[in-house]
């Protein structure tokens, strides 16, 4: 099925004339782990979403629409003015309105569909009040209800429905969309306002390892990261976990080796290998250190339950009492990776211009080694679709190289914010650039907290994170209005 052609705006979206556009955008991300292999990089997902299964209520707050969206903005043949059903939601209850210049917090969304983030993401709904905006979160193509082509089989049956499956459509998407009505993804919030600053004022890229390409950054910054969480936590975890890989060698190589794998760490179904165990325990620990948010903290849940093993307990029965810690006490352990909407897109994306060289050396983390191989991983994605990776292509179409000169001469209004618990956090700007482009960092935080909804429970250290964040956002839109009125008083005058 085609996607239909382009005749007019969607009568079913909402027009609105606004005086200025506000677009504040946030990363979000990638609860797996990363080597060489392409399904395994991790994924940037503000949320942990450890289910595709969304449960919550969504209040009658937010009102859905769908847009007309342009298949492709770059090329002028024929099928590039096809269309699809692009699905954004709005949020009118606390906007000021045009008439009042209030701003427009503008999320764009991950490699998900977009219902999480309509609760998940919390500082847009905590901020609106204050800044009497208008809220809008759009949805990412090839997600969620944002399907070209009519189906998600059809949309990625081939590399040339494939094909439209990139960052600068996704991006052109957000301003043709933003300029039709008046924008996160923290790696995608920055890009957009580099590529589009006269649609954003202004981004908050919340974790966006905008570095972790072309070997920018090296290979093992995320994992090493993985490991300091766990060795603050507890010198005994770490050294456990590390010296545990070896062992679950030892006993697979055994005869019934895999069975009595199977049956110690009580799997669903028997294990055919022994990575399969050791990718469920590397992607376990990632996604911990990932998403260490207060106030479980999920690195200590998982040490608490290898140390608090009971005495005399061997090393796998101890690594087994952190599974049971962190993911409960259950009848089985479901160690296969079963396919989502969301994995399968994302490993599209890794294998066609998100290429992220994550791996690890020799001795260098808590984990056994597993370089990434650019020629390795090309053939693979080769294998998968067909066409290889371009691994280049992020920093020739965004930058990354020598960014600090680049963002000084030629970008504005960005906050770059990071946790330095997360793994991501490797490959993030952690210092200022200039007095408009800010880096800030917490030193116990993790992935995308600051973006997250605030809670009592919050410590005094992401309250006044997003304090800052907050008022550097007045600041750009006092500068603004201020440099609007000089305009508009400058032109009376010429006249």
């Amino acid at each position: 099925m085609k996607p239909q052609k382009s005749t007019a705006m969607n009568s079913s979206s909402l027009m609105i004339s606004l005086q200025w556009l506000l677009s504040l955008m946030f990363l979000i991300i990638f609860p797996t782990c990363a080597t060489a292999t392409p399904s395994k990089l991790p994924r940037l997902s503000t949320i942990l979403r450890e289910s595709e299964i969304f449960s919550e209520l969504i209040s009658d707050d937010f009102q859905t629409f769908f847009y007309n969206q342009t298949l492709d903005h770059f090329n002028y043949g024929p099928e590039s003015y096809y269309t699809f059903q692009q699905r954004y939601v709005m949020n009118f209850k606390y906007w000021g309105g045009a008439n009042a210049s209030a701003p427009i917090f503008a999320y764009l969304g991950a490699e998900a569909a977009l219902d999480f983030d309509l609760t998940g993401v919390g500082f847009p709904v905590d901020n609106a009040l204050q800044f009497k905006a208008l809220l809008v979160y759009i949805e990412h193509r090839y997600y969620g209800q944002s399907i070209p082509f009519g189906s998600r089989e059809e949309a990625l049956k081939n590399a040339s429905t494939r094909g439209y499956f990139n960052s600068a459509q996704a991006i052109a998407d957000y301003a043709e969309l933003c300029c039709y009505l008046f924008f996160h993804n923290s790696v995608l919030a920055s890009w957009f306002r580099l590529k589009y600053p006269h649609v954003a004022l202004g981004a908050l890229a919340s974790s966006a390892p905008i570095l972790y390409f072309d070997d920018i950054t090296p290979q093992n910054g995320y994992y090493s990261i993985v490991t300091k969480d766990f060795r603050e936590a507890s010198e005994s975890c770490y050294s456990t976990i590390r010296e545990s890989w070896s062992e679950i060698d030892r006993v697979a190589s055994e005869a019934n080796g895999l069975s009595i794998l199977s049956k110690k760490f009580r799997t669903c179904a028997e294990l055919n290998k022994s990575n399969e165990l050791k990718d469920y325990l590397e992607t376990m620990y990632a996604v911990a250190a990932q998403y260490n948010h207060p106030p479980r903290y999920p690195v200590t849940v998982v040490c608490g339950g290898i140390d608090g093993a009971p005495e005399g307990s061997d090393i796998l029965s101890r690594i087994f009492a952190g599974v049971v810690a962190y993911r409960g006490n259950r009848s089985c352990y479901n160690t296969s990776v079963n396919p989502t909407e969301t994995s399968e897109g994302w490993r599209w994306q890794t294998c066609s211009e998100m290429v992220m060289p994550i791996g690890r050396g020799d001795n260098d983390t808590m984990f056994q080694p597993s370089p990434f191989n650019l020629t390795t991983f090309i053939q693979a994605c080769t294998s998968l679709y067909d066409v290889p990776p371009r691994p280049h292509w992020i920093t020739t179409y965004y930058g990354g190289h020598d960014i600090k000169l680049i963002l000084h001469r030629f970008a504005s209004n960005i906050i770059f914010s990071n946790g330095l618990r997360d793994p991501y956090s490797s490959a993030g700007v952690l210092k200022n650039i200039s007095h408009t482009v800010l880096a800030i960092h917490t030193v116990n935080g993790s992935h995308c907290l600051d973006i997250l909804p605030a809670k009592s429970t919050d410590p005094e250290w992401l309250i006044m994170q997003r304090k800052t964040e907050v008022e550097i956002i007045e600041s750009w839109i006092a500068q603004y209005h201020a440099d609007l009125d000089a305009t508009r008083k400058r032109t009376l005058f010429e006249y």
